[in-house]
């Protein structure tokens, strides 16, 4: 059995959010719960997990019920309980500078304006964590509001266009655990 790893979709917890393009990260882990069969129904951590085998690998998927500005809590307490290193933690979040549906698959990088990952990028003093960045589209105007526009619920074309992706996101997190980072970014970038 291969070493542990930690898959952490980004979001806001409670009904409110649901739906929201914040939440696509949320969204991607109750589609894998689903796929692999992993309940996450436990609440500890600041969140929401379940454990379970995915291709011979130990896997833990997380909610974290933090708030997005604070991931990095329960992202930290759980992966240190669980001795699990910061390159095994896989993250789903939400990415403005992409078009709906379209996917970005980083080894490490930047928080990008994204507080959920600088929250974990502060807290561990690194950004050296695989990602796949879920595009939810920019928002319709300069002017704007950013929080009233990734809290804004994502549905007709644009909630079609995430959803075809959650089988690639699904083999994409694969792979990476695969070691197979490379691969993925081929297949399912842009």
């Amino acid at each position: 059995m291969d070493t542990e790893w930690l898959v952490v979709g980004l979001g806001n917890p409670g009904s409110t959010y649901d739906l929201t393009r914040h939440n696509v990260g949320f969204d991607a882990i109750d589609w894998l719960a689903k796929e692999w069969s992993i309940p996450v129904n436990k609440g500890k951590f600041e969140g929401l997990y379940g454990q379970g085998i995915v291709d011979d690998h130990k896997v833990i998927l997380l909610k974290p019920q933090t708030f997005m500005n604070l991931s990095g809590r329960s992202i930290q307490a759980l992966a240190q309980f669980y001795k699990i290193p910061l390159e095994r933690v896989v993250v789903l979040c939400d990415d403005i500078t992409q078009a709906p549906g379209k996917l970005r698959i980083r080894p490490s990088g930047s928080a990008g304006g994204h507080n959920g990952l600088k929250d974990i990028i502060a807290r561990y003093g690194s950004d050296a964590f695989p990602r796949v960045r879920i595009g939810v589209g920019q928002k319709p105007h300069p002017e704007y509001n950013l929080a009233d526009w990734v809290l804004g619920r994502m549905d007709g074309a644009d909630r079609t266009a995430f959803e075809k992706r959650l089988p690639d996101i699904e083999q994409a997190v694969r792979l990476i655990m695969k070691g197979q980072l490379a691969q993925a970014q081929n297949k399912f970038n842009g």
